[in-house]
C-alpha cells in the first residue's frame, strides 16, 4: 500500500509541476494574502476571484490597513463577489490581529478557527498554503480525488477523511500537494467523469436573497442612501422586510423612516 500511495503522490505532483494553474495566491507565501483568498474563494469561482483579490491587495495591503478601512470603502470592494458580511467578518479578524498579535497571524490552527469567518477548511488553508504546514485540507475537489484514487466509502466522514488525508501528505510538501489535488479534481477527476457527489450544492443565485442583499450594497456603494420602497418595487416577489432586518442584525445596514443607509 505504501508503493501504491508514493506512485499516486508522484503522479499527481509531477503533473502538477508541469501544468500548474497560475494563480496569484500560489506566488505567495504571506498568511494575509492567502487567508483574504480563501474567503474570497468561498462558493465564487476562481477567474471571478482574481481581478477583485488584485484590487484588493493593491488597497488593503495588511491587517493593518484593512482594520481602518472605511465600511463604505470595504464594501465597495467587495461587493461584485456578494456575501458581503465576509467582508466585516475579514475587517473584525484584521482588528483582532492588529489589537493583539501586532498584526501577524499565528501558527495555530485553534486560534484561527476562533476567528471571524474562519471555519475548519479555511484555517487548515491558510497553515498548508501559509506555512506547509502538514494539515490535512479538504475541499470538494480534495475529497472526491482521495475517494476515487484510494477507493474510501463515498459515505466517510470529513473527520475520517481528515484521519486519512493527513497520512499521505508527501513531508516538506503540504503547499505543493494541496493545489496539485485542487487541480487534478477540476481537470482529471472532475464529478463528471467519478460520478461522486459534492457533500453540498451552491442554491441558485437568481432570485435569492444573496440576490437581494448583493443588489442593495452595490446601490449604496454608489449612492447615500436607498428608499424602502425602491427595494421592493425592483424585487415584488421577495420578502425585504425580512431581508432588511437580517442585513441590519449583521451590521451591514441601519433603517431611518424607510430609508437605507450603510451603518
Amino acid at each position: 500500500m505504501r508503493k501504491e500511495i508514493i506512485d499516486i503522490q508522484n503522479n499527481i505532483l509531477d503533473r502538477y509541476y508541469k501544468n500548474w494553474r497560475k494563480l496569484p495566491w500560489r506566488e505567495t507565501n504571506n498568511p494575509y494574502h492567502i487567508h483574504i483568498s480563501e474567503i474570497m474563494l468561498q462558493q465564487t469561482q476562481v477567474d471571478r476571484v482574481i481581478p477583485y483579490y488584485y484590487k484588493w491587495i493593491e488597497d488593503f495591503s495588511d491587517y493593518k490597513t484593512l482594520a481602518n478601512a472605511s465600511k463604505l470603502d470595504l464594501l465597495t470592494h467587495w461587493s461584485w463577489l456578494w456575501f458581503n458580511s465576509r467582508a466585516l467578518r475579514l475587517q473584525e479578524c484584521a482588528k483582532i490581529i492588529t489589537d493583539t498579535y501586532n498584526w501577524e497571524l499565528q501558527q495555530d490552527r485553534d486560534f484561527l478557527m476562533k476567528l471571524p469567518g474562519v471555519w475548519p477548511y479555511t484555517s487548515a488553508a491558510i497553515m498548508a498554503f501559509s506555512w506547509n504546514l502538514e494539515v490535512p485540507v479538504i475541499d470538494t475537489n480534495i475529497r472526491r480525488v482521495l475517494i476515487f484514487l484510494f477507493k474510501l466509502p463515498e459515505s466517510i466522514s470529513l473527520k475520517e477523511l481528515e484521519k486519512f488525508a493527513i497520512n499521505i501528505i508527501p513531508p516538506n510538501k503540504s503547499r505543493d500537494w494541496h493545489n496539485a489535488l485542487m487541480d487534478y479534481g477540476a481537470s482529471v477527476l472532475t464529478a463528471n467523469k467519478t460520478k461522486i457527489k459534492s457533500l453540498g450544492k451552491q442554491s441558485k443565485f437568481e432570485g435569492s436573497d444573496r440576490e437581494v442583499r448583493g443588489w442593495i450594497i452595490k446601490n449604496l456603494t454608489k449612492e447615500q442612501s436607498l428608499n424602502k420602497q425602491k427595494i421592493e418595487d425592483f424585487f415584488p416577489k421577495k420578502d425585504i422586510e425580512n431581508i432588511l432586518s437580517t442585513m441590519r442584525k449583521e451590521n451591514l445596514i441601519i433603517e431611518k423612516n424607510d430609508i437605507i443607509y450603510l451603518e
